[in-house]
């Protein structure tokens, strides 16, 4: 059974791995898949009185339509650097700004397009990935230290790195249930 010092690197590992796999959540859900989404905005930051301010703090973003979305500016002074904002973060998307709100047209894709935001999400994923298996070296190395400067089993020590692998295993499943899921919404016409 690990000693104290040791479930609370597991936890701590474990929280840590949550937190990369929430964070690639939220960064799926920034990549088209098909239908227009206020989400796929999430990213865009205006220059708004000279700092960059993320695009859901100055406008609200709606989608009426699958195939539109809607910017309404709450001062309507920043029409023109919302619209630069959208152009900047390099969507593929052409805003059209009427004087009071700026309606973004969402074409349909292309398979060609599909297979690269497919790559997208699964770079997007490795990446998640990579972070999960930094965290359990960085713990494991932790549970090293623990184990020698408190003279404890190599059972502890082995049991530990046993429970820290299931951790990273679930978390590397749930990466791979996540990407599974995008593709195939990415994928379906």
């Amino acid at each position: 059974m690990p000693d104290d010092p040791i479930q609370d690197l597991l936890d701590d590992a474990d929280e840590r791995m949550e937190e990369t796999v929430s964070f690639l959540r939220s960064e799926l859900k920034t990549i088209r898949a098909g239908r227009a989404s206020p989400s796929m905005l999430d990213n865009v930051t205006v220059d708004y009185y000279g700092s960059q301010t993320p695009l859901n703090q100055v406008a609200s973003v709606s989608a009426p339509q699958a195939d539109l979305l809607v910017v309404q500016p709450f001062d309507t002074n920043a029409l023109q650097d919302i619209e630069k904002g959208i152009m900047k973060a390099d969507l593929g998307l052409n805003p059209n700004n009427d004087g009071e709100k700026i309606r973004i047209p969402v074409p349909p894709l292309s398979e060609e397009r599909r297979k690269e935001l497919a790559e997208t999400a699964r770079e997007r994923a490795e990446d998640a990935k990579i972070s999960v298996r930094n965290i359990r070296r960085d713990v494991k190395n932790e549970i090293q230290r623990v184990v020698d400067a408190e003279n404890l089993s190599e059972d502890v020590r082995y049991g530990a790195e046993e429970d820290l692998q299931q951790i990273t295993d679930r978390h590397t499943d749930a990466i791979d249930s996540l990407l599974e899921k995008k593709k195939a919404r990415i994928m379906d016409v």
